[in-house]
């Protein structure tokens, strides 16, 4: 089998309203699509979500790294995967959000090949998880009102953005907390917004909130203050930003800075060193979650086998595709109040609707 020709797409797909965090604010997902295509008639799909302010990446800029990847990997064997990904790297150190997107699609080719749902391809099995749902900044009592809609949903818990100062965030938790009693999990992400004396006060006010996680209350850079932070609080301490490959996981572990990493395949470069980085949490002791930027249900669908394969995984992250105006995906993965549920479909079991890559500027590259 050799890789024969790779689709480019754009993808724009407008939001509900402004999603708001603490270091941008977001009214639409300006995505990419890739396609891999083979001489035996098998493709593979995978997906690119772009987040600036944290990978450094745009629609233009992955489009444009694209290009050079898959002038890469024509006439390749597609499940030389260690090979694939090792050239990437050697390509763009960078550009993870793009990478992932070609590993994605060309996980989902040895899923194919092998007639295999993508979770038994990485040595697990179809076992039971949940996703929380996310509430990005806003008044407090706005917020308290969507957490309360989500609980009469069904969500087992809920995810906060904060960050931006420390009595406007004391606030948000505490409408929330009064909204939905006390029992429900609250998971906070500050990315990033707060100093280190902020994140102290903070998490010191919160020590009677019951919240299950912090994460990213410190720039990414800061290792040394999330060593500190965690003699300084209970809460348990997650990052995100701070970790991107398995050299992160690393120094992260090493230095004992966090109870948990959060993985997201768009900061890893995909599933292929995503798993080395849940291999250093499992020898160091540490739990993870996976997490998402702003990917439609295919780049979920991915994300969700590598959640139900790896035991490790003990929080997901999926939510990404409730704020979207259009979902373009058929089949793939179902993400509800009650759980979420995967095909048994080789691979991930996702594609695109040809209808909407109609309308789609893309690059054929053969």
């Amino acid at each position: 089998m050799k890789i024969t020709q790779i689709d480019i797409y754009k993808a724009d797909i407008e939001y509900f309203e402004p999603f708001r965090i603490a270091i941008m604010v977001s009214t639409r997902t300006e995505n990419i699509f890739v396609r891999i295509n083979t001489d035996e008639g098998i493709y593979g799909m995978g997906e690119a979500s772009p987040t600036g302010p944290i990978t450094g990446d745009s629609q233009d800029s992955m489009f444009a790294a694209a290009t050079l990847l898959a002038e890469l990997l024509l006439e390749m064997d597609p499940l030389a995967i260690d090979v694939h990904t090792r050239s990437m790297r050697a390509c763009f150190t960078g550009n993870t959000t793009i990478r992932s997107a070609f590993d994605m699609a060309l996980y989902d080719l040895i899923g194919k090949a092998s007639d295999l749902p993508l979770y038994t391809v990485l040595g697990g099995q179809n076992r039971e998880f949940w996703s929380d749902n996310t509430i990005g900044i806003g008044e407090p009592e706005e917020m308290a009102q969507t957490a309360a809609a989500f609980q009469s949903e069904g969500y087992k818990a809920i995810k906060v953005k904060l960050g931006t100062g420390a009595e406007e965030d004391i606030e948000r938790i505490r409408a929330i907390r009064e909204a939905v009693g006390d029992f429900i999990p609250i998971r906070i992400d500050a990315n990033q917004g707060w100093d280190f004396p902020t994140a102290c006060e903070v998490l010191a006010r919160f020590e009677s909130m019951f919240i299950q996680y912090c994460e990213q209350p410190l720039p990414a850079w800061d290792i040394d203050g999330f060593i500190r932070l965690r003699t300084r609080t209970n809460i348990p301490l997650m990052v995100d930003e701070s970790l991107f490959d398995h050299h992160d996981a690393l120094r992260l572990a090493k230095n004992e800075a966090c109870d948990y990493f959060n993985i997201k395949l768009a900061k890893s470069a995909g599933i292929h060193t995503a798993l080395k980085i849940d291999d250093i949490a499992q020898a160091a002791g540490i739990a993870c979650m996976v997490g998402c930027m702003s990917e439609t249900r295919l780049g979920l669908s991915a994300a969700a086998h590598f959640v139900s394969a790896r035991p490790n995984v003990r929080f997901a992250d999926l939510d990404s595709h409730f704020d979207h105006r259009v979902d373009p995906v058929i089949g793939g993965v179902e993400i509800g109040p009650e759980g979420v549920v995967l095909t048994d479909s080789p691979g991930h079991g996702a594609d695109i609707d040809p209808g909407f890559l109609r309308d789609c500027d893309h690059l054929i590259v053969e």
